[in-house]
């Protein structure tokens, strides 16, 4: 897929395996928001997300030149993000036993009453249903790449999207939002 700046992240990963430094930094400069908004996510505090997206993207060009991009950088990147927020987080205590808690810990306040409302709901989802919702809502991944970044089937992706959208429209301070869709 061709990206603004004319070259797609298939051509930037092959150019940095060719020892571009360049195209590197034009992966760093086109997924660095979209990295610190999934770190801050799950941390809370924007220092500690700027940490990890630094460590990501050091472990990501410790993979070249043999790296091969076989679906989205993000799809790559985001359990990369997690694994390195969760591990910080564990090392610094502030999670209890429950790394699921962390899913919404970094998200942040909202300004008007309606978004709260729909804040609140979200943040009451089982995490493994707000977290795919999560990713395919606010980080506009495919489910193919939802599956690929969390190790399980489509089919699960599926059925955990489908769970937390039905909680959402089950839920009274929702319905607006799908009575609008129908």
């Amino acid at each position: 897929m061709a990206k603004p700046n004319g070259r797609s992240d298939e051509e930037l990963v092959e150019a940095s395996n060719r020892g571009d430094p360049r195209a590197f930094d034009a992966l760093y400069q086109r997924h660095k928001a979209w990295a610190a908004q999934l770190a801050f996510r799950f941390t809370g505090n924007q220092d500690e997300a700027m940490d990890i997206v630094q460590d990501a993207f050091i472990y990501l060009l410790g993979r070249f030149p043999r790296f091969r991009l076989s679906s989205a950088l993000t799809t790559f990147l985001y359990p990369v993000i997690k694994n390195i927020a969760l591990s910080r987080l564990r090392k610094s205590r502030r999670i209890v036993l429950d790394e699921e808690i962390v899913l919404h810990a970094g998200d942040p306040p909202l300004e008007s009453g309606e978004e709260r409302s729909l804040a609140d709901v979200v943040a009451t989802l089982p995490s493994i249903h707000r977290e795919v919702l999560l990713m395919r809502f606010v980080d506009d991944m495919k489910l193919e790449d939802i599956a690929a970044a969390l190790a399980v089937p489509v089919g699960t992706v599926k059925s955990r999207l489908h769970n937390a959208l039905k909680a959402l429209r089950e839920d009274e301070r929702t319905l607006r939002y799908f009575e609008e869709l129908q």
